[in-house]
């Protein structure tokens, strides 16, 4: 494992770029890392005394919640009371001087607390403002609460992960990062895009749509074949011999057959069972689909007979695609984990700690990984730079603003 801090570098992609970020949870502070990493200043707004719900999901990082260590490096962290006037006073005092607000609360709770697009526009008409929401700001479901696991659910995805018997949702959140994924993107696009208007704009993203876009062929085999995906473990819905199969020293090997070249390689080079070419049910791609039930069981077979070494190394040798399936102790330890440099130290309250790296490689911009604030420790410097003297913020201290 290497973590060595990434070497000084001059401007960054987003340097001169603040964002606030009115945020809790995974998909809102996802975004604003990706955009912190690349150099955007990212102040995190968080209520005194308690912060960010995600800081109480665990203990696991030496005292900290591993969630808030995985989504919050790099940025600064200011408590207050939006509910106070005052509080909404200083909010108002940031936007004024930012160039992004991002919120994902449920659709309305911004608006309440006097911090709605059409206000904060007609403070900064050049604000590029981001919603990220579990449905949208309209429609039928605008209101229905989110998490991912219920967007899973009705995106499709559980429907189609799993075995026949029994479906299965994806082991991470994938709801939540596709729509920090998608909302990064809105804002830098965004951006680029007010270089050229001078304007801001309204971003709506949604956890549906963002994975209801993920859902790939399914929708066109359903609009032109009439079939709904069944569910096929750790294969392909389409593609055969493709997923994990069990050595014999019940390790298992990963391996791809897409083409009709790799499918005569594979049976004649890696399982040395050529008859199987000459059967016209296996010939074609959409042929070994139809009749998937009989491959699997003569490769599940073939595969018991070495152990999973072997394996590789005869896929090594033939060139066909393959790997292993890694544990994230292992992962964490893969060589090109190591050579791409792929863990990282950040600062934080409990000392230096490991991340993983941002996976966009800019040659000019590198990612930066500085510091996990502590709650609300940039309250006070941050004050400061909006105009704020000591007398005043030991008030707002006192009243319990910040």
């Amino acid at each position: 494992m290497t973590t060595e801090q990434a070497p000084a570098h001059g401007a960054q992609a987003l340097s001169g770029v603040r964002v606030i970020g009115f945020e809790q949870v995974l998909s809102g502070p996802f975004c604003t890392c990706t955009l912190a990493d690349m150099g955007a200043e990212v102040i995190k707004v968080e209520r005194s005394g308690v912060g960010d719900l995600i800081r109480h999901w665990d203990k696991a990082v030496r005292g900290l919640s591993s969630g808030y260590v995985w989504l919050n490096r790099n940025k600064r962290s200011l408590t207050v009371d939006v509910k106070q006037e005052k509080g909404r006073e200083i909010l108002h005092r940031l936007i004024r001087t930012a160039d992004v607000f991002f919120e994902n609360y449920a659709p309305g709770v911004a608006e309440r607390s006097g911090l709605g697009y059409e206000k904060l526009k007609s403070i900064n008409p050049r604000l590029i403002y981001c919603s990220l929401s579990g449905y949208g700001q309209d429609g039928p479901y605008r209101d229905v609460k989110a998490y991912d696991l219920l967007i899973q659910g009705e995106a499709g995805i559980i429907a189609t992960t799993g075995y026949p018997d029994k479906p299965a949702r994806a082991g991470i959140s994938i709801a939540d990062i596709a729509a920090g994924m998608y909302a990064a993107l809105g804002i830098v696009l965004a951006l680029y895009q007010r270089e050229k208007s001078g304007q801001g704009q309204f971003i709506d993203i949604s956890m549906f749509e963002s994975i209801v876009s993920w859902l790939g062929y399914f929708p066109h085999h359903y609009w032109h074949q009439g079939e709904e995906p069944q569910r096929v473990g750790m294969r392909h819905n389409y593609v055969t011999p493709y997923g994990p199969y069990l050595a014999r020293d019940r390790q298992y090997v990963n391996l791809a057959v897409a083409t009709a070249q790799d499918w005569e390689v594979f049976c004649r080079d890696v399982i040395e069972r050529p008859e199987l070419l000459a059967d016209l049910r296996f010939a074609t791609v959409e042929g070994r689909r139809k009749n998937r039930g009989v491959v699997e069981e003569i490769i599940e077979k073939v595969f018991l007979e070495r152990d999973h070494d072997e394996w590789l190394e005869r896929l090594k040798k033939a060139q066909l695609p393959h790997g292993e399936v890694r544990g994230i102790a292992q992962v964490l330890a893969h060589p090109q984990a190591v050579a791409r440099r792929l863990i990282r130290e950040v600062e934080s309250p409990v000392g230096r700690v490991p991340v993983i790296a941002n996976p966009v490689r800019l040659s000019d911009s590198p990612a930066r990984y500085d510091r996990i604030p502590d709650l609300g420790e940039d309250t006070e410097p941050i004050l400061k730079e909006l105009g704020y003297d000591p007398n005043a913020i030991e008030a707002l201290r006192r009243d319990k603003v910040i």
